[in-house]
């Protein structure tokens, strides 16, 4: 009975990662006004998917990024401005829905790792070579 239901439960698993819900109108159609458009397309492709998080929300087949897509397309549409929904977005979302987080004291190590592990990869480097330089 037990070996059924673990049958059942792994079968049953793919069936519930999709939703029966209609997407949203703007989440694959483009907006009428071209300028309006590539503004939205510019700023949908700074924003990552929260579901596949390595690709951003103009990319992703995933439902969250269809409805990212309405509501930044619907916003555009208002007349808002790209920076104030990408603001509204980090605040409601945090700095990882965005593909360029800001430098803040908090993520210094994170922008500085790249130039610290580089700096002691030459120092290593160097230190290795003049050991075999005098030989």
């Amino acid at each position: 009975m037990k070996r059924l239901l673990g049958f059942a439960l792994i079968f049953a698993t793919p069936a519930l990662g999709d939703t029966d819900l209609a997407q949203p109108r703007w989440a694959n159609e483009q907006l009428p006004d071209a300028r309006q458009e590539a503004q939205a397309q510019a700023l949908m492709e700074t924003l990552r998917c929260l579901v596949c998080q390595g690709q951003s929300i103009a990319d992703s087949d995933a439902d969250l990024a269809g409805s990212m897509r309405a509501m930044v397309r619907t916003r555009i549409a208002a007349g808002e401005k790209p920076s104030a929904i990408r603001d509204w977005l980090i605040a409601r979302y945090g700095n990882w829905v965005s593909f360029a987080p800001p430098v803040q004291p908090l993520t210094w190590p994170l922008w500085a790792a790249p130039i610290v592990l580089l700096l002691a990869g030459l120092w290593l480097a160097r230190a290795r070579f003049a050991g075999r330089s005098k030989r």
